[in-house]
């Protein structure tokens, strides 16, 4: 098949700390409403104390609704980040009206992207094994870490049979999933795509980690903003349906976007510091692709992770590709929000930003004190703002410098 073929997003599912749906995800974002708040994390008896940061953890309530939909038997052989996942998959797919549709089998594909999988559980298992001194650990140990566990999950639930994989880049991991998904569709591997990412690592470990290497805020994320000094660890997942647009338009399905091309690059240069060269590149790549250079407004949806060195690059990158007309785009940093999901944040930000294009809004970044001048690029602030934009621009770039960056077009 041609790689022409038009991609039509059908299904849109979300979980995070501000809600178990996308509505109440974009609900939230709309409203000025974020996630974050203050956490204990505590590794038991046989760690060090407690560490108290700042954290985005989905509402309580969220596994018992599993429970309830999936069963014990689901709920309990899979970890956290690919219960997440199944939420999101059911919700995207009811909407794209394809739950038991024939269309879930062959030519339907998944991918799922994730930055570690299965920390929580591999973390119980050390405490059990190191702290405890037990002798054996749970038969399911093994399935729940694996990165593809996701994945298979969905596939298995919903009876889909066609190619289905993890991708594993850091903060990019969902990104990557969305562009493979798509490709598979233009390459005629598939029809129907169920894409996206999740991230359950809010763990006492990964927080004292993610501590040692400086990239924690104190107290809440400030995308662009002076002052801001961190990222804030979130979790969640969401996920996004992407189908041939002939194949949609076939079954009458509703199309909430069009997914129009991605730029992918790496760095090749530091392991956490990004580069200009990389991000740019990236970024005219997905420009190229949805013709985001002659629009005259793109809703830039940016990585945008409140770090100090990140938050400068991405602007300065905007403001390299998109020049004196960069200052026309509107950027938003839902981060500020819903925290930084890892592998997931991509697919998150892809959903709300989706729904921000059929709204015409742009939702505010959260917790802005005041511009930087090393950020001269047009940061929604105080409110959400009314748009004209048809086009969204999302970058998701990662540490090791795996970049990504993709355009969509509204309904």
């Amino acid at each position: 098949m041609s790689s022409a073929r038009r991609i039509a997003v059908t299904g849109l599912g979300a979980v995070s700390a501000l809600g178990h749906d996308a509505q109440q995800n974009w609900d939230a974002v709309r409203s000025g409403r974020g996630g974050i708040a203050p956490h204990v994390f505590d590794a038991g008896e046989n760690a060090p104390a407690p560490v108290t940061l700042p954290a985005a953890l989905v509402p309580g309530g969220f596994e018992a609704a599993l429970e309830a939909g999936y069963g014990r038997k689901v709920s309990g052989t899979v970890d956290r980040f690919a219960l997440m996942a199944l939420s999101a998959a059911h919700e995207g797919l009811a909407q794209a009206g394809l739950l038991g549709h024939a269309a879930l089998d062959q030519r339907t594909a998944v991918v799922f992207g994730h930055g570690q999988g299965g920390l929580a559980t591999l973390e119980k298992c050390y405490e059990r094994f190191f702290g405890q001194k037990a002798a054996r650990m749970h038969p399911a140990t093994v399935p729940k870490v694996m990165v593809s566990g996701a994945a298979s999950a969905v596939a298995m639930q919903f009876g889909i049979h066609g190619p289905v994989f993890a991708t594993s880049s850091a903060c990019a991991s969902s990104a990557h999933a969305i562009v493979q998904g798509a490709g598979l569709i233009q390459s005629g591997l598939a029809d129907v795509a169920v894409v996206g990412g999740s991230e359950a690592i809010a763990t006492p470990g990964s927080m004292v980690g993610w501590q040692a290497i400086h990239a924690l805020a104190e107290t809440t994320c400030r995308p662009f903003s002076q002052g801001r000094d961190g990222m804030v660890m979130g979790e969640g997942g969401a996920v996004l349906v992407l189908e041939d647009w002939e194949h949609a338009r076939a079954r009458g399905a509703e199309v909430l976007g069009e997914y129009l091309g991605g730029g992918m690059t790496s760095d090749a240069f530091h392991i956490t510091q990004p580069s200009l060269e990389g991000t740019c590149a990236a970024i005219r790549q997905a420009c190229a692709a949805g013709g985001l250079l002659e629009a005259d407004e793109v809703l830039i949806s940016a990585h945008g992770t409140g770090t100090p060195l990140n938050d400068e690059n991405e602007a300065a990158s905007i403001s390299a590709v998109f020049g004196d007309r960069a200052r026309r785009h509107p950027v938003i940093a839902t981060k500020s929000a819903h925290g930084h999901l890892i592998g997931g944040s991509a697919a998150l930000q892809a959903v709300i930003g989706l729904m921000a294009l059929k709204a015409q809004l742009a939702p505010p970044v959260l917790n802005y004190l005041e511009a930087d001048p090393a950020c001269d690029v047009d940061v929604v602030v105080g409110q959400v703002r009314p748009i004209k934009a048809r086009r969204l621009l999302l970058n998701a770039f990662a540490f090791g410098g795996l970049n990504v960056s993709m355009a969509f077009g509204a309904a």
